[in-house]
């Protein structure tokens, strides 16, 4: 059977470097990660709301095609804010990282924000934000576990998710009518539908014609195919802790020291 014995001189050494390469361990989780959001729709075609963005375990589903819209999704497809699915999310998954990338986000234009996710407890991606003008539409995944963004060793493994005009989810839970639309309309003049929620972009070209919020005539443009919106990934690399560099140091200090004294001994 093997057997590692360890000198008396090489003992501390052993244990500094074991401690190093166990700091680095408990660091190898955690990642700096870059999320870039583009609006790729034509001008004067849809805007976005802030994209609500949550790295999370799998566990926090905000809806699902064919039911009814959770009040989750509907915070984000009634006018942008989700504050109810930014609550909900933490409910269902308290370690999770969350933010919103971003503002108002009109054809052509790019945001970014950083965060830092441990991949192993967080290695799924989702999103949800409101498309404008609309009563009630909105793009994000039905499925929690549709992006895994990192693999098993914390590398990223996604680089983009790029979402087409089929893509863009009517929540179902408003009336269409463009007087009380986000962007074009009051959106208090809203009134329930209380449908279920699907995929809707054709609707969008009932808005064409109609002064926008930002100052433009709304003109949708868009076809089955057409790619609206863009988030990208990328990773910063993480510079390693002052103090983990000089426990490396001490370690290998003492490491030559030790060989050094052996080399004089057997001399």
């Amino acid at each position: 059977m093997f057997k590692l014995t360890l000198s008396r001189q090489a003992t501390p050494v052993f244990f500094a470097l074991s401690a190093v390469g166990a700091s680095s361990l408990a660091q190898a989780a955690m990642v700096d990660i870059k999320v870039n959001v583009q609006n790729l729709a034509p001008v004067n075609s849809v805007s976005f709301a802030p994209l609500h963005v949550g790295f999370h375990s799998g566990s926090f589903d905000a809806f699902n095609l064919g039911q009814v819209s959770t009040a989750a999704i509907q915070s984000i497809a009634e006018g942008g804010s989700g504050t109810a699915w930014q609550a909900a999310f933490a409910a269902a998954d308290p370690t999770a990282t969350r933010g919103t990338v971003g503002s108002l986000l009109q054809p052509g234009e790019t945001r970014s924000l950083s965060f830092s996710v441990d991949t192993a407890l967080n290695p799924f991606f989702s999103f949800g934000a409101m498309v404008v003008p609309s009563n009630d539409f909105f793009i994000g995944n039905d499925s929690p576990t549709e992006y895994r963004l990192f693999n098993a060793q914390g590398g990223l493994q996604l680089g983009a998710i790029t979402i087409k005009a089929r893509e863009i989810w009517d929540g179902g839970s408003e009336v269409f009518d463009p007087t009380a639309a986000a962007f074009v309309g009051s959106n208090a003049l809203r009134t329930d539908q209380g449908g279920v929620v699907n995929f809707n972009f054709a609707e969008l070209a009932g808005f064409n014609g109609l002064a926008t919020g930002a100052g433009y005539v709304f003109n949708s443009q868009l076809g089955f195919e057409s790619e609206v919106y863009r988030i990208s990934f990328e990773s910063i690399t993480a510079v390693p802790e002052p103090q983990s560099y000089a426990l490396m140091a001490a370690g290998l200090l003492a490491l030559g020291g030790l060989v050094r004294r052996r080399g004089a001994a057997r001399g």
